[in-house]
């Protein structure tokens, strides 16, 4: 059963795969062409739907910046609505991080659009677009940084050919920057040092940690720094890229407009010009913290490491399954007992998920981490370790999940002992909502099966599933010589009955 542990590669199921970036200060599509593995970009599409600048005092997205970025998901679907479920992948970064109405939108987006939307950390945000970058561009041996600064956010990351190092993500972007410090369009010495010096200070927190990794070369990605690039290549400033001198020359033509309304750089695009000061000034501060001297762009970012990303996952090298299988080590969970829970969940799944509509493969790789995780808890307190490895799960940096898998995968965990009304402090729609609820009574049956850990011990069983019951049949004499499991079992149609479930077994 070892094959558990690792997806198994699989010849890449779609001719055409699309990434959305739902950003701060921008939304982005870009759809590719898979021939023999490799990407041919076909379309790419944008809007400057400045989400973060309709981010509230009390931390909700305003009405208008919710409609802005509904419009535009309606304009990605008219695109991509016709391809298979799991070729697209749409990732919300900060403003959505940000908003306490975040599902509110999602809710709206997802009846414009028939692909699910995902809210992804700031670690995930950077490792994503380190593999962009990491795809488009060869460095060979030299160990890059690399800074993608956004409309709330700005990520950094240091690596070596494909594999991040050190990833972080900090709260500071142009949009939430120029809100901040160039309310009203103006540009002063004064309010853009006041927004250098607020950047320098949040990068405190990542400065000796970084200097100390001694990289080769420096990237940046993203609108910002394309912009300050453009602007340096087509004022004839520098053939190198971006350099402290093209900063300065840059600021004193900001200065001199003194207002966004009124710069006028070859290079910059209209559209970007009230974030130009703010984005500058956070580059600015990143050049003077790391002793930057020359910055290179890169035209891949977050949206081809998404796209890379998809592809992965239908290979070997999906980053999801090296996070459990680092989990597992990490929390020194038994490795044959998971083995066990594993086998038999996916073998109840197997058995009802027509009737249950759990078919997707999204539930069976939700299922399957969860039984390999649900001991992961053990080693703080066996008492409540179901509420120890939930928080764990909820809580980690886990590469390649987005925050609804890692809370889905909590809430599993969460829920697969004692009360089965126990719930996180998360909102899942309606549908996730009862996929769940089917996923963790197959959880619960599969471990409450396996309680004496007698390793090789495999029950046989048929399963017949309806809306709201489950019957069990196991193999004549199995249930006999075990009254442990028979109590368990009856307890857990108890447990069950409170949420509306009938379970019965023979």
């Amino acid at each position: 059963m070892q094959s558990l542990l690792v997806q198994q590669s699989h010849d890449f199921p779609f001719e055409k795969i699309a990434a959305i970036d739902l950003g701060s200060n921008s939304f982005h599509m870009v759809v590719a062409q898979v021939t023999h593995g490799q990407l041919r970009i076909t379309g790419q599409y944008g809007d400057k739907v400045q989400l973060a600048a309709g981010l509230q005092d009390d931390d909700t997205l305003d009405d208008a910046s919710q409609q802005r970025g509904i419009d535009c998901i309606a304009q990605f679907a008219q695109v991509i609505d016709d391809l298979p479920l799991g070729s697209v992948r749409i990732v919300g970064t900060n403003a959505l991080r940000a908003a306490k109405n975040r599902y509110d939108f999602i809710s709206k987006a997802m009846d414009v659009i028939s692909h699910p939307v995902e809210i992804i950390a700031g670690r995930e945000e950077a490792r994503l677009i380190y593999m962009g970058v990491a795809r488009t561009m060869d460095h060979g041996e030299q160990k890059r940084i690399v800074v993608d600064i956004g409309g709330g956010s700005t990520e950094f990351i240091i690596g070596k050919q494909q594999e991040p190092i050190l990833t972080e993500s900090l709260h500071m972007g142009c949009v939430s920057y120029r809100q901040r410090f160039f309310p009203d369009g103006s540009i002063t010495k004064s309010n853009f040092q006041k927004a250098v010096t607020a950047a320098r200070l949040e990068l405190l927190s990542i400065q000796d940690d970084y200097l100390e990794e001694n990289w080769d070369v420096a990237i940046g990605s993203s609108g910002t720094i394309k912009a300050a690039y453009n602007i340096a290549v087509e004022n004839g400033w520098s053939k190198k890229g971006i350099t402290p001198k093209v900063l300065k020359q840059i600021q004193k033509a900001l200065f001199e407009a003194g207002h966004a309304d009124n710069v006028d750089l070859l290079g910059l695009k209209p559209e970007r010009k009230t974030t130009i000061a703010a984005g500058i000034a956070i580059l600015t501060a990143v050049f003077e913290c790391f002793g930057i001297k020359q910055m290179d762009f890169s035209v891949g970012a977050l949206r081809e490491g998404v796209l890379y990303d998809i592809m992965g996952r239908y290979a070997d090298t999906d980053i999801r399954e090296r996070t459990v299988n680092y989990m597992l080590n990490q929390y020194h969970i038994d490795m044959e007992q998971s083995k066990l829970v594993t086998h038999t969940s996916l073998s109840m799944l197997e058995q009802v998920k027509s009737d249950w509509t759990l078919d997707s493969l999204s539930n069976e790789d939700i299922l399957r981490w969860a039984s390999l995780l649900h001991e992961c808890g053990m080693g703080i307190s066996h008492s409540r370790y179901h509420k120890h490895g939930a928080y764990i799960i909820s809580e980690s940096d886990m590469p390649g999940f987005s925050q609804q898998e890692q809370k889905a995968l909590a809430s599993l965990v969460l829920r697969h002992r004692r009360k089965f009304t126990q719930a996180l402090d998360y909102r899942f729609t309606k549908s996730d909502q009862q996929d769940l609820d089917r996923l963790a009574i197959l959880l619960r049956l599969a471990i409450l099966l396996h309680i004496d850990r007698k390793e090789g011990d495999m029950p046989i069983f048929t399963l017949k599933a309806q809306d709201k019951s489950l019957h069990a049949e196991f193999l004549p004499g199995w249930l006999d010589g075990r009254p442990l499991t028979v109590a368990n079992l009856q307890r857990e149609a108890d447990y069950l009955a409170v949420s509306g479930y009938i379970f019965t077994f023979k």
